[in-house]
C-alpha cells in the first residue's frame, strides 16, 4: 500500500504560531484550506467593507490553493461565515464571478467574529484536478 503525503502549508502568520494551525493542508490529492479573511498578507491590512474583504479573501484562497499544487477550479466546497444577511447578499456578486464557473457547494453561516472588523470567512476543500472536467447533472 502507497503511504499517503500530507503538506502542511504556512504563511508563518502570528496566528499559525499562536493558534497550532496550518494555511492549508494537502493530503494525497485533496487541499483543505482553512477559514481564509480579507487580510492582506504584504500589508497587513483589512478592507473596511465586505465586498473587499471578500475580494481579498479569493485572492487569499487562490495563494493557498496553487502553493498546494492545484487551481480555483478545483475547489469542491466552500463554507462563508457572515455577520448577517446584509453582508452575505454583498458578497454574492464577488462568490458569483470567483466560483460560478466552478460550481462548489456552499454552506453560510452567521457569525460572530473574535475581531470586529471582519466581516466575512471562507474555508475551502478542493482536489488536485478535479476542475478539468466539471459535469453538470440536473437533479430534477
Amino acid at each position: 500500500m502507497t503511504p499517503i503525503t500530507r503538506s502542511n502549508l504556512t504563511t508563518r502568520s502570528h496566528f499559525e504560531e499562536a493558534y497550532g494551525y496550518s494555511r492549508a493542508v494537502r493530503v494525497g490529492e485533496t487541499i483543505f484550506i482553512s477559514g481564509t479573511v480579507g487580510l492582506d498578507y504584504e500589508t497587513g491590512t483589512m478592507p473596511q467593507s465586505p465586498r473587499d474583504q471578500m475580494e481579498q479573501i479569493a485572492a487569499n484562497l487562490e495563494l493557498a490553493v496553487t502553493g498546494a499544487g492545484g487551481d480555483m477550479a478545483d475547489i469542491a466546497q466552500i463554507i462563508v461565515y457572515v455577520t448577517g444577511p446584509d453582508v452575505f447578499a454583498e458578497i454574492g456578486p464577488v462568490l458569483k464571478r470567483v466560483f460560478g464557473p466552478v460550481g462548489p457547494t456552499n454552506t453560510a453561516l452567521q457569525v460572530q467574529f473574535p475581531f470586529p472588523d471582519i466581516k466575512v470567512e471562507v474555508s475551502a476543500t478542493a482536489i488536485v484536478g478535479c476542475g478539468k472536467n466539471v459535469e453538470l447533472l440536473k437533479l430534477r
